[in-house]
């Protein structure tokens, strides 16, 4: 493999824990968008949002985004649920739409022990219309951005990375399998 594995998807979908299961059975480094620009800026996603504003974060995950495609080869990156704006992949890059119906990844928060923070966590959730509204607007946006899509509802992440690896012929450890 070239290049970097792209997870893309709404909010809550799963993509960093996918990551992680991928990075175990491949082999590969992860990186998370949103750990990186916390990291970037010594602030929380949320703080950005209210302090700054959605355009100016979006800012943030198109420097970003240059980074990645210029620096970074052979990665999971797993994405906030905008960042697919801000994709542009390079030569090599799949990109991994994950995809569960929103209100299956809305019962996911509520189930979660930490379901309330996971939630207050994401700015663009704290009006649930709304959020259906992005989440209608963007599906057909993530699977236009996609080289594969992934339904994920009802699967452990293990599983998840499984299908992920077969669909992209990488073999455990990294290695393409040549498919």
């Amino acid at each position: 493999m070239a290049g970097n594995i792209l997870l893309i998807g709404f909010m809550g979908v799963g993509k960093g824990r996918v990551a992680r299961a991928l990075a175990r059975k491949s082999g590969l480094y992860a990186v998370d968008t949103d750990d990186l620009i916390e990291s970037m800026t010594n602030r929380k996603i949320r703080s950005i949002f209210t302090e700054e504003g959605e355009s100016f974060f979006r800012q943030l995950e198109q420097r970003t985004a240059e980074w990645l495609r210029r620096d970074v080869r052979n990665t999971i990156v797993a994405t906030g649920g905008g960042f697919f704006h801000a994709i542009q992949p390079g030569e090599g890059d799949a990109v991994v739409f994950l995809h569960a119906p929103l209100e299956v990844i809305l019962q996911t928060f509520h189930d979660h022990p930490r379901g309330r923070k996971k939630i207050k966590k994401r700015p663009l959730l704290g009006d649930m219309d709304k959020a259906r509204e992005l989440y209608a607007r963007r599906l057909p946006l993530y699977r236009q951005a996609a080289d594969v899509e992934i339904g994920v509802e009802g699967l452990e992440e293990e599983a998840i990375a499984e299908r992920i690896m077969l669909k992209l012929g990488l073999a455990p450890g990294g290695e393409s399998s040549g498919a």
